[in-house]
């Protein structure tokens, strides 16, 4: 069976079971470039809307090459953005968030509607066009190139939360939503918008899910209430969901959202999410066997492998362990796609990373 096939047989798709648990994983610039080097490929970087995702949607050749079952694509910043310099080594993004490249993220020092206070203040902000010309062209020239063999993930992460709270600060846009104060509301209602706009055209040229992502929850519980959730951002997601849908039935839909956030995983099922990612280790309610107990079946899991301390820490045997663990409870009935829990960093060795693909490949189901 070929990359694509392990994948929809994992997530139930087409008939059958994989002959090892599908594997995908991303890899910041260095290791990107460390891996490029090595296999003699050329890393294709293209700037996203937002600079930290440029590494989820760069490199599929090398990733492949490597041995991952999937590609990622994903929005670019429009053909006719131009990077504008603040100072030193501040820019500003197409979101006209001033950015400052640290050692392994982009920051955001400065928020666009961090002074926001009425909805006119939000009608009144230029915010980017989805439909920009330009945004698409990396991405349908991965699909075209690897669509028949590998299956491929449409990145629409900062969905809605996450995306409004870089906008304004998130001190700013929490006090806003305790207070229920009405720009809130306008301004979800036009990252919504923005964001249905990428998964649209995402769906349109072929990808086989979409993986909507914001960070919801911290190491210990979630950042805003369930409740709260439920209330302003559940409706959203439904609605994105079953526009999708409409023009591919088939389209899968992946949550992504780092931290404790196993309180929404009913909520997912519910609203038709049926990946659920990144399964982050060593948070409250992650126990993969009190998950495969309670959901599996309902839905798929994809992520699960600890890059905080394991991927670090050099440690093959326990590494061996953890991906054999990891198989014999969540991957031998289907129903998952192992990965590390977060884009792989450069405080881990490039041996570490082959090793990981290796074991991976190794395991029989």
């Amino acid at each position: 069976m070929n990359s694509k096939e392990r994948v929809l047989k994992a997530f139930g798709k087409i008939e059958g079971k994989p002959d090892r648990p599908p594997l995908q994983f991303d890899l910041c610039r260095q290791l990107t470039d460390t891996f490029g080097d090595k296999l003699g490929i050329k890393p294709d970087y293209a700037l996203s809307y937002y600079e930290d995702l440029t590494y989820r949607i760069s490199g599929n050749e090398i990733r492949t090459a490597m041995g991952s079952d999937c590609i990622v694509v994903g929005g670019t910043v429009s053909s006719d953005f131009e990077i504008v310099t603040v100072r030193d080594d501040i820019t500003l993004n197409e979101f006209g968030m001033e950015m400052q490249p640290t050692e392994l993220y982009v920051n955001v020092i400065k928020c666009p509607l961090d002074k926001a206070e009425s909805e006119d203040d939000i009608k009144n902000y230029n915010f980017p066009d989805a439909y920009a010309p330009g945004r698409f062209i990396k991405a349908k020239r991965d699909i075209e190139k690897f669509g028949k063999d590998y299956f491929v993930i449409g990145d629409c992460e900062l969905s809605i939360f996450e995306l409004a709270w870089h906008l304004t600060g998130m001190q700013e846009y929490m006090i806003g939503m305790a207070m229920e104060e009405p720009w809130i509301a306008a301004l979800n209602d036009k990252v919504e918008e923005w964001t249905l706009g990428l998964a649209k055209q995402l769906v349109e040229l072929g990808v086989d899910a979409i993986w909507f992502g914001e960070d919801l929850g911290s190491q210990t519980s979630m950042l805003i209430s369930p409740d709260m959730w439920r209330k302003d951002f559940k409706p959203r997601y439904q609605r994105m969901i079953n526009e999708l849908k409409k023009i591919s039935p088939e389209v899968i839909l992946i949550m992504h959202s780092d931290g404790a956030v196993a309180p929404l995983i009913d909520d997912f099922i519910e609203m038709g999410i049926e990946v659920y990612n990144p399964v982050q280790p060593n948070v409250p309610g992650s126990d993969p066997k009190e998950l495969m107990a309670k959901y599996g079946g309902k839905i798929n899991f994809f992520g699960g492998i600890d890059q905080q301390d394991l991927l670090p820490s050099g440690d093959l045997g326990a590494l061996k362990k953890e991906i054999d663990e990891r198989a014999e409870v969540m991957a031998k009935n289907g129903g998952y796609l192992m990965a590390p829990a977060h884009i792989i960093q450069a405080d881990v060795k490039p041996e570490m990373v082959e090793a990981m693909i290796e074991y991976i490949k190794g395991v029989t189901l």
